[in-house]
């Protein structure tokens, strides 16, 4: 079938929460908070790493790129779900559903990319300390969060075209408040199987494969640790890890839950499937810099310094 000969919609109709439509103009006030702590709280880490030299090391560099990743992913998704809730404005034009779509989705892989760059910095930091310096060094850093984006980006560059090459005439009314494959992808009348196939390749090659090496790398992390003596050593060790474990689940568990249930949900309720996919969209960028923050005293530091400075 030909790319440009199929028929597409002018625009998609974008949905809020099924069922509370009437009440959808309430939710903005929380959504505005949200957006507005997950854009301020992941600025302020960005700027505390840029300025602070004593957080000018590897686990912060990967934190600046966390923060930096989670700045994009609301920023791909504010315009539209605030014009939804607030406006009720519901229309989105058909291309710029399918950029929208392609960032979701690589913000998203790129995230996973870093938490698993980040495991394998306390990996290093915990079994091989005494290399720590050596191995993660500014140039291994930079080539290491290169091949993230690269990924990202690369691996999902076909998705928009898989969707153009559908012809979309079933309906044209989405069922989140932003563009995802999946949805799109479901109101095609035509074969669907190759979109599927591929998102089902890229969900176990890239999150799959990235979650598992992150559990493999803190099994590694547990045994290295039960091996120190001292119990207080044991403690400092795995506190270190805290904020990047809350981070991975904040991630990884609301992820598996929206998999979960677009796969195998098919008879659950539509809001089920919508709550899912904001909680998976928004509260990790929400989660990320109060974690860090609350876990981490030198970023705590840094903060009160960067505050500091704008005060005088």
């Amino acid at each position: 079938m030909g790319l440009f000969n199929v028929t597409h919609p002018a625009f998609f109709l974008l949905t809020g929460i099924p069922g509370l439509e009437s009440s959808q103009i309430w939710l903005a006030g929380p959504l505005c908070v949200m957006y507005a702590v997950a854009l301020g709280g992941n600025a302020v880490i960005l700027q505390a790493v840029r300025v602070e030299p004593s957080l000018h090391e590897p686990m912060y560099y990967f934190l600046s790129l966390l923060s930096f990743s989670d700045v994009a992913m609301s920023m791909a998704t504010l315009p539209t779900v605030l014009r939804t809730f607030c406006l009720n404005a519901r229309n989105i034009d058909f291309h710029a559903c399918l950029i929208q779509m392609f960032l979701i989705h690589s913000f998203s892989m790129m995230e996973s990319g870093i938490l698993l760059a980040m495991s394998f910095d306390r990996y290093v930091a915990i079994c091989d300390p005494l290399r720590y310096a050596t191995v993660l060094t500014n140039e291994v850093i930079a080539g290491m969060g290169l091949v993230v984006i690269a990924r990202s980006f690369v691996t999902l560059f076909p998705l928009p075209f898989l969707i153009k090459r559908l012809p979309i005439c079933r309906s044209n009314v989405l069922s989140h408040s932003y563009c995802l494959h999946p949805d799109m992808m479901k109101l095609a009348c035509a074969d669907i199987t190759i979109n599927s196939i591929y998102g089902l390749f890229v969900l176990i090659s890239t999150f799959g494969m990235d979650l598992l090496c992150i559990f493999l790398s803190y099994v590694l992390i547990l045994r290295s640790v039960m091996a120190i003596a001292s119990h207080e050593e044991r403690l400092k060790a795995l506190n270190t890890c805290v904020a990047h474990i809350l981070a991975v689940l904040a991630f990884y568990v609301p992820m598996i839950g929206v998999s979960t249930v677009h796969r195998f949900g098919k008879n659950a309720p539509r809001y089920i499937h919508v709550v899912l996919s904001n909680v998976y969209l928004f509260v990790p960028p929400v989660l990320n810099p109060l974690t860090y923050s609350a876990k981490t005293k030198e970023i705590r530091r840094a903060i009160v310094r960067v505050f500091h400075r704008i005060e005088m």
